[in-house]
């Protein structure tokens, strides 16, 4: 019975998510943004966007819930207090940003939530009054047409046992920015570690394991999404990343 569910979910999940089209077929490089905005900036891909972001030169502003969880100090960093759930505050962050990196995420994960769909409502809503077109989305394995690719452990218990509400609220995510007329890139990693990086890691199209567990580091996640920021590589796509196989 349980069995019949967990494949049910993960077949639900392929449908509402965001299917492989090839990506763009142009491999032009774009051009490279000054000012971004990152969404999640607490959490732990947050923290290693805006710490690499910063490293790279951009002017970053975060929008958080609670400035002093923000630990980094820079003169080329703004720091927003505000809710993502607050259309208003996320528009006066999105003022003169040229380019969103989200790595929205949260812990209510027992019970039904629409708190990364109706927050990336919001970032969409104000990208499109203020004009910034680019938007770099973290989601995960396990949705659209990389559904169980995380992995026995996760498609059969960790999704939907533990994650299903987080889970399906990802797919709406993905959903809201596939149709939102934005240059978007999806990007889905497996289960986030804290090492500093791996040794190499995958991307791109059918990555991950319907076996084992793929990991990737957060360092490297947010390594990869700031490079889709002028790559055209994967526009309108939802490439995976994972650590390769040693």
């Amino acid at each position: 019975m349980f069995i019949g569910y967990a494949v049910a979910l993960s077949f639900l999940l392929a449908r509402k998510g965001v299917r492989w089209n090839g990506g763009s077929k142009d491999n032009a490089t774009a051009k490279e943004p000054s000012r971004v905005l990152v969404i999640g900036a607490t959490g732990g891909t947050g923290r290693q966007l805006v710490k690499q972001a910063l490293q790279r030169g951009y002017h970053v502003t975060a929008l958080v819930r609670d400035p002093t969880r923000i630990d980094i100090v820079h003169p080329q960093l703004t720091v927003i207090q505000g809710d993502v759930l607050d259309a208003t505050s996320v528009e006066k962050a999105m003022r003169d940003q040229q380019a969103v990196l989200s790595a929205l995420g949260h812990k209510r994960w027992f019970y039904p939530a629409r708190i990364l769909s109706a927050g990336t409502r919001n970032i969409l809503s104000a990208m499109r009054a203020c004009g910034t077109k680019r938007l770099i989305c973290e989601t995960s394995l396990g949705i659209g047409d990389s559904a169980g690719h995380m992995g026995l452990y996760y498609t059969f218990f960790v999704i939907p046992l533990i994650l299903p509400f987080y889970f399906w609220d990802k797919a709406r995510q993905e959903r809201l920015i596939e149709a939102s007329g934005t240059d978007w890139v999806i990007v889905r990693p497996g289960v986030l570690t804290d090492r500093d990086k791996q040794r190499a890691t995958r991307s791109g199209y059918n990555v991950g394991s319907f076996l084992l567990t793929p990991s990737v580091a957060r360092a490297d996640v947010a390594k990869f999404m700031l490079s889709q920021l002028t790559s055209s590589t994967y526009l309108h796509a939802a490439p995976g990343i994972c650590g390769a196989a040693k």
